[in-house]
């Protein structure tokens, strides 16, 4: 059995939601695979079909698609203790649109959709598990698209700095545009105008 304290955060993310015996947490890791992903290194590029659900231990990436023009839009940034997948790819075994890239040296634990399907008939418990995420991930991203519809640039950029303070400095100036939905140059105009007040 390869239980090693690099399983100890996924398993109290679990145990925040369900409840597991020691067998089904021994059977649960048997599924895992870690995997070391150095700073650029894609998880998932466009084109691909998503077939596992990454699980960060540490880390951080960035979901994101390019338009025609090659600019790129950020999704999601996920950082440590979150999941990632391009959850469309993944339940309709589509293509994705998206590129999942590490933005510093990250370790996931990855899940495939397989072994997931195989964990629901024997622990069905992690159907609710689950649930509970993707209902979150929900509303998480139903509030970034209200943010932007609702919120003034300045005032995303605000938000950014305090969920991602960590990892902040990781990002070019050119990505936190394409986070908070802006273009660089208006987000560079933006920086020069709070310096100068």
């Amino acid at each position: 059995m390869k239980m090693t304290t690099g399983y100890e955060p996924i398993l109290q993310n679990v145990a925040k939601h369900i409840a597991l015996s020691e067998g089904e947490t021994t059977f649960f890791c048997s599924l895992l695979q870690e995997r070391q992903y150095h700073k650029k290194e894609y998880l998932l590029r466009e084109g691909g079909i998503c077939n596992q659900l990454a699980f960060l231990t540490s880390g951080c990436v960035k979901s994101y698609l390019l338009d025609q023009k090659s600019n790129e839009h950020i999704l999601t940034i996920a950082i440590a203790d979150w999941w990632v997948a391009d959850y469309q790819s993944l339940v309709f075994d589509t293509p994705s649109e998206l590129f999942i890239e590490a933005v510093e040296p990250t370790t996931a634990l990855l899940l495939t959709k397989p072994d997931r399907e195989i964990l629901f008939t024997r622990i069905p418990r992690f159907e609710q598990y689950f649930r509970i995420l993707t209902e979150r991930a929900f509303a998480v991203s139903q509030q970034r698209i209200t943010d932007i519809l609702s919120l003034p640039a300045a005032a995303r950029y605000e938000q950014f700095l305090r969920r991602y303070q960590r990892i902040a400095a990781s990002f070019s100036q050119q990505q936190i545009a394409s986070f908070i939905g802006v273009t660089p140059a208006f987000f560079s105009r933006m920086l020069k105008s709070k310096r100068s007040s």
